[in-house]
């Protein structure tokens, strides 16, 4: 069936809307994304370019952290030397860093140059990225390791951060390359993966992402990882989870990363047009997602939220599934109610309303986005409530229901007559809607 423009026009403008809560999010916020030489060598290059600049137009501080192996092995071919890598590392005698030295200055400069565009019709015309290069990370030898002299091999001796915010405060594109000099003046090559996850570590970047050779991160079934803990990561790791080369390669810096401050680290796909718009725009996401603390978390609510509570409840009250509540009721309550956020976005709800002398609470409100009805989140707000009950000593737990009395009769809930109400709720009950009452011992 094609799809009318009817339909497009729907779905740009449902994307539009669900994508405005993250821009307004990630605005001032700062982004470290690193990709090898392969991304400037793919046809999606320019594509890239075309994403950063529409992040940078939303206000998001951006360092770009790249890569350049397969130009160092091509200009180590043309000069008749063959690239030694040990245990993923490439060996960097006098000869190879001539070849880094110029592979990657080429490299830098065609990044900038993309980045310098404004063509009619795309998303860098009418606008101008400034872009900042400089000596922002200083380099030791990496030395012997395992008999192995690794010559001019480097790893990161320090990052200048503050040199590296001044400049996104003023509204620069940071772009740094994988090459540092120690205090003695010697030029060290250095793994573009290692040098992205210092300066994330750094700065305190908001988001450190890859852009890799899968689509994530994969369990031991071969399905995609949405998202996963520090801790659920290096559980892979140990149990030799296969995963992508590359994915393997910067994996460790990425639970250090996570660990060392950074708040989330993402794990994309280089092949995906718009993969970074996709991951950071919608609910879901398309790649794996590592975060220090579990993505998801219970909280109990604030006056803050009553305009998230009252969008969620909105569609259920309108098909007559709860009560409507005005918003100077949901305000006056709002202490009655916890909410689920998912990546800094509420998506459910559910309120308790305990009647203390007869032992008995009542959920109430219990509301998840339609997108997040199939993970378990409904049972998560269930049992927080529940747990909310038992905190205040209380034996009963009832619900009244119209439409969803299965999905609690499911989890313990037992149908009872209206009489088995608190008296003053019995009051209140409204007998045109011939709600169930649905109880729970605690």
């Amino acid at each position: 069936m094609t799809e009318t423009t009817q339909d497009t026009d729907k779905r740009l403008v449902a994307w539009v809307r669900q994508a405005a809560p993250y821009i307004h999010a990630f605005r001032g916020k700062t982004f470290v994304i690193a990709f090898g030489g392969e991304v400037i060598e793919s046809d999606i290059a320019q594509a890239l370019i075309h994403d950063i600049a529409l992040l940078d137009s939303m206000g998001i501080r951006l360092v770009l952290v790249h890569g350049a192996r397969p130009q160092i092995d091509a200009e180590m071919a043309s000069r008749g030397l063959t690239p030694r890598f040990h245990k993923g590392l490439r060996v960097t005698d006098a000869d190879t860093l001539e070849c880094v030295k110029r592979a990657l200055g080429v490299t830098r400069i065609e990044v900038e140059a993309m980045l310098s565009q404004g063509l009619p019709n795309t998303p860098l015309a009418g606008g101008f990225l400034r872009v900042a290069s400089g000596n922002f990370v200083s380099a030791k030898p990496v030395g012997i390791v395992g008999g192995v002299d690794y010559q001019y091999t480097g790893a990161v001796r320090h990052v200048i951060a503050e040199e590296i915010r001044a400049d996104l405060a003023q509204e620069n594109v940071v772009l740094i390359s994988p090459i540092g000099a120690s205090p003695s003046g010697e030029i060290f090559n250095l793994a573009w993966e290692e040098v992205a996850e210092a300066v994330a570590v750094a700065i305190k970047a908001d988001k450190l992402v890859f852009l890799c050779d899968a689509p994530g991160l994969i369990d031991k079934k071969g399905a995609l990882i949405d998202a996963l803990t520090a801790d659920e990561a290096e559980d892979l790791v140990a149990k030799k989870t296969k995963q992508a080369p590359e994915l393997l390669r910067v994996l460790p810096g990425s639970l250090r990363a996570c660990r060392g401050g950074v708040g989330r680290v993402h794990f994309l796909s280089r092949f995906r047009d718009g993969a970074m718009l996709m991951e950071f725009f919608t609910r879901d996401g398309i790649g794996t997602v590592m975060t220090h603390a579990p993505l998801a978390r219970l909280r109990e609510a604030t006056g803050a939220d009553v305009g998230s509570i009252l969008a969620l409840i909105a569609p259920l009250e309108a098909d007559g599934t709860l009560v409507k509540r005005s918003r100077e009721r949901i305000e006056m309550e709002v202490t009655h109610f916890s909410v689920l956020e998912h990546d800094g976005v509420i998506v459910g709800c559910a309120a308790l309303y305990p009647f203390s002398s007869e032992k008995a609470a009542e959920l109430a409100c219990l509301a998840v986005m339609p997108d997040y009805r199939e993970v378990g989140y409904g049972d998560q707000l269930r049992t927080h409530i529940e747990a909310r009950a038992k905190k205040l000593r209380l034996k009963r737990l009832f619900v009244l229901t119209t439409r969803t009395a299965h999905w609690f009769t499911e989890r313990g809930f037992v149908e009872e007559g209206v009489d088995s109400l608190p008296k003053s709720r019995r009051e209140l009950y409204n007998f045109q809607r011939k709600s169930k009452v649905l109880v729970k011992a605690l």
